[in-house]
């Protein structure tokens, strides 16, 4: 890919070396200036030295993956939602959600292909975090609540997480509450291994204290 840089085994790192001075990029969550130009050794060598020290992380334990997965449950604005048609046509649609401690809360217009697909199949797959921070959920819908039936403080709580609320919307806006049954993180691939930190809806550890 142009502009971008790779490990000796061809393993994409995927940062954009390019561009003009003093613009912001963002390595692995972190927010960092661009270089200057791009033959100034000692900038491209500590950029890349940056980059090579965050993919050699130590691989995280289960108790902290699942502790940093609730985090950003609790903290992310967004995801990814994909569905697909009963005859497996996939949409994917990036949407606000709620998450309450055991499932998440979105909302989407009733026309909308996402809406007409977690009413048909019940199913959804969620991608959260960037692409070296992977959060990755497969859910199904346990409730449909019309958007006027939705309790007050449950929409309130919605309305001030996502920025906009459903129930101030024309046309049909209905929630859907999507609950995990497996749960997937990992960052590199040292973690690819053991990434799974739910499965049959269970958490496979209570996390303690370790780091």
């Amino acid at each position: 890919m142009p502009g971008s840089a790779a490990l000796p085994d061809g393993h994409p790192v995927g940062h954009d070396l390019t561009g003009p001075v003093g613009e912001v990029a963002f390595t692995d969550g972190a927010m960092i200036q661009r270089p200057g130009p791009m033959d100034d050794t000692t900038d491209r060598r500590g950029l890349m030295s940056a980059t090579l020290a965050t993919v050699n992380a130590p691989a995280r334990t289960l108790d902290r993956r699942i502790r940093d997965t609730l985090d950003r449950l609790e903290r992310d604005v967004d995801g990814w939602f994909a569905t697909a048609d009963p005859a497996g046509l996939p949409y994917l649609m990036p949407l606000s959600f709620l998450w309450d401690g055991r499932s998440l809360l979105i909302s989407t217009a009733r026309t909308n292909p996402t809406a007409r697909f977690l009413e048909a199949t019940g199913k959804v797959r969620v991608a959260l975090g960037p692409t070296r921070d992977v959060v990755l959920i497969d859910a199904e819908v346990r409730e449909v609540i019309a958007a006027a039936e939705i309790p007050a403080e449950t929409g309130d709580a919605f309305a001030a997480k996502a920025g906009f609320d459903p129930r101030e919307q024309r046309g049909a806006y209905p929630y859907f509450r999507i609950v995990p049954l497996r749960i997937q993180a990992w960052r590199e691939v040292n973690e690819l291994a053991q990434r799974d930190v739910m499965i049959d809806g269970k958490w496979l550890s209570t996390p303690g204290t370790d780091h």
